[in-house]
Formats: C-alpha cells, structure tokens, sequence
C-alpha cells in the first residue's frame, strides 16, 4: 500500500497535477490538505475516472481536507473527538478527516488528513488554539493505541510544525515565530512518547515547504513540516519513504510537495 499526503492548496486550481502525480507514483491512499473548498465544489470525477473513491471535509474556501482511495472507504469521520472551535460564532474548522480503507480479505487501516492550524504569531490567539488543537488530537490517538494496539493507523499531513533545528533553512530567520517554538515542538514530540512512529524521518531526508515569496524555492530555504505519524502496527509494515521535491517545480505549483510512504 502507497499513501501519500500534499497539501495540495486548492484543489479546483491543482486537479490537473493532483491526477498527473497519482497516475505518475501508483499512490493508493492520497490525503489532501487546504483544499479550498466545499463537498459539493470538489472535482469528484476528475478523481472517480482515475479509478479513486473519495471523502471530503470542507466547509467553506479555507482549511478543508480530504482523502482519495483506490480500496474501498469502509468508514468516514469528520472530526476527532473535543476537536477544539475557533472563530465567531466558534466553530469545529475542516482540519481533520479520517477514513478506514479495506481491501477484501485484507487488514484495514486508518488514514487521518490533518491540517494543523498554524498559530499566526507567538502571542496570537491563534497559536493558542494552535497548541490546543495538538493536545487534544493527542489525547484522542492515546485512546485508539489503548483500545487496539495493533490498529493500522496513519496521523498524516500538514503539521505547521518543524520539529528540530535542520527542518527549516535558517533558525536564526525563526527565531521568535511560529511552527518552531518549544510547546509546539513539545506537542509535536508527544505523540511518539505515546508509541507513535514518525516514518519518514529515517528514510529521506528533504524540505515540503517552500513559500511563493522571495525566491524561497530557487534557493532552497524550505521548511519540513508534512509527515507521516504511524502506529507501531503501521510503521512496523513500512518499507519506504520519499518526498517528490520536484511537484514543487513549474507553473501552477503548490507550495507543498508530496510525501509518500510504503507499507506493506
């Protein structure tokens, strides 16, 4: 089994590449970030003629995710349990989608596409909810690890988060912002604490990220924030890892790449 996850930063604009790649890479599970859009707005046939089922979670032009599969989706939830609000009126933002894939005769696995929110500036409100997100998403996989420790399950996506100091091009650039900061880093951490493998760190190594301002790309100043947290089940099956640095290439580009993961 392939999964990848891309924060694909608007699908109706990228559906063209988004199809391309996963003809290109054979990707059986694709979660998708910042897609931009409603259910009903989605390009669900561009998807359906490649051969994939889809789940979306969008309410409105920002935050949004959603997972294409080539194996069937047994199960869809729009939401982890005391998923914190934001805003005014607060509401529960399209960040998280977790769906179960099942092959006949096969173990089913769990995918999550999560698009952490991410928290602004170190003193806005919005960092707080940031890190509260993080927390409570953490409480949550505590349970499903506890429940069945052998459950296939993938945390995957857009973590607004760089973990150590080589994740970004230049900590002295990050000094006193977001994505960087010992709580977040802290939040970041505790789900391997609680057993959970990040997989792709010791298979590749490279940037997803590269903004659209300043030539960030052409030189590569980059920061790594899309990964791949698996159960120990899951990441006992992986066999490999890449991140396609070149989906960062040409016109009409997002500003993520994918990052892909084999299990078997």
């Amino acid at each position: 089994m392939r999964i990848a996850t891309w924060n694909v930063n608007s699908i109706r604009t990228r559906v063209d590449r988004v199809i391309a790649f996963l003809e290109r890479s054979d990707t059986d599970v694709l979660a998708m970030q910042e897609i931009k859009c409603r259910p009903d707005q989605f390009p669900r046939a561009a998807f359906e003629e490649a051969g994939y089922e889809v789940a979306v979670h969008g309410l409105n032009q920002w935050n949004g995710v959603a997972v294409a599969s080539r194996m069937p989706i047994t199960d869809v939830r729009d939401r982890f349990a005391a998923q914190p609000t934001w805003g005014e009126p607060p509401v529960v933002e399209a960040r998280a989608l977790g769906v179960t894939v099942q092959r006949p005769g096969e173990a089913s696995s769990t995918i999550w596409s999560l698009y952490v929110p991410n928290g602004r500036e170190l003193d806005h409100p919005h960092y707080r909810y940031k890190l509260a997100w993080l927390r409570a998403l953490h409480a949550d996989a505590r349970t499903w690890l506890a429940a069945d420790p052998g459950a296939r399950i993938a945390l995957v996506g857009d973590w607004n988060v760089a973990p150590t100091d080589q994740d970004v091009w230049d900590m002295g650039f990050f000094e006193g912002k977001t994505h960087v900061s010992g709580p977040e880093r802290a939040a970041f951490a505790a789900f391997a604490d609680d057993g959970w493998v990040e997989v792709t760190r010791p298979l590749v190594t490279n940037y997803t990220y590269w903004d659209y301002q300043q030539l960030r790309f052409p030189r590569n100043e980059g920061m790594r924030i899309d990964f791949v947290y698996a159960s120990p089940a899951l990441a006992a099956a992986v066999t490999g890892a890449a991140i396609d640095r070149d989906e960062r290439k040409g016109k009409g580009a997002s500003d993520h790449v994918p990052v892909l993961v084999d299990a078997d």
